[in-house]
């Protein structure tokens, strides 16, 4: 089991949480620590991650809103275990910032309402992927107040971008095969009226002849 998914499984599913994606980060700024600080816990990893709560179905409202938070987890050295560090709610995200729009950086930036950490993903691509997720989740669970997103490539913009584009090339393809089917369908139409048409007029020339033969035999 990777450290994601040991995350999500230790972290979030006890509490009833689904964690959406996740992202192992550095700080690019170390932290100061108060003078009066002694001793501490070695060194660790840290992630932060994305998580999902559905609230139980309530009588009164019927069911209450699924609530998105951001978690920073950390596994400290010689540990196997994680342990659940700051978490803010998702309306607290104020900024997300890319850093540089114009190629694959690990480097972002989150600023909450009472917060702002500076970090470094492990890869770029693992960045991209978080941005995505996190992108995706602030439309769908806030309706007003949504983050900020500077600095970022259009494909952490547009996420579900490749999804939207094959789901409009189905429907476009749907369309068009409908289309085809109908004008088809017309022309079958059409044919089989002349077609009935040709029937009438052999029948009735048909009919003729046999009059024609019938009287010419008197």
């Amino acid at each position: 089991m990777n450290a994601k998914s040991a995350i999500s499984k230790e972290i979030f599913a006890p509490h009833d949480e689904r964690m959406l994606g996740a992202v192992q980060v550095k700080r690019r700024t170390k932290k100061k620590i108060p003078f009066l600080a002694t001793g501490g816990q070695g060194e660790y990893l840290t992630y932060i991650c994305l998580s999902v709560t559905c609230f139980s179905i309530c009588s009164v409202t019927n069911k209450k809103p699924a609530q998105a938070s951001i978690t920073k987890v950390k596994q400290f050295e010689g540990s196997t275990s994680f342990v659940r560090r700051t978490q803010w709610m998702l309306e607290q995200l104020r900024q997300v910032n890319g850093i540089d729009p114009n190629r694959d950086s690990p480097e972002f930036d989150l600023l909450f309402e009472n917060a702002f950490d500076q970090w470094v993903a492990n890869t770029a691509s693992e960045k991209c992927t978080f941005f995505q997720v996190l992108h995706h989740t602030c439309q769908r669970y806030l309706t007003d107040k949504k983050p900020e997103f500077i600095n970022c490539q259009s494909k952490i913009m547009g996420g579900n971008s490749i999804l939207h584009s094959a789901a409009d090339s189905v429907t476009s393809a749907v369309q068009k095969a409908s289309q085809a089917l109908n004008e088809r369908g017309e022309r079958l139409g059409r044919a089989e009226e002349k077609t009935e048409e040709l029937k009438n007029s052999a029948q009735q020339f048909a009919e003729t002849a046999h009059k024609v033969r019938f009287r010419q035999d008197k």
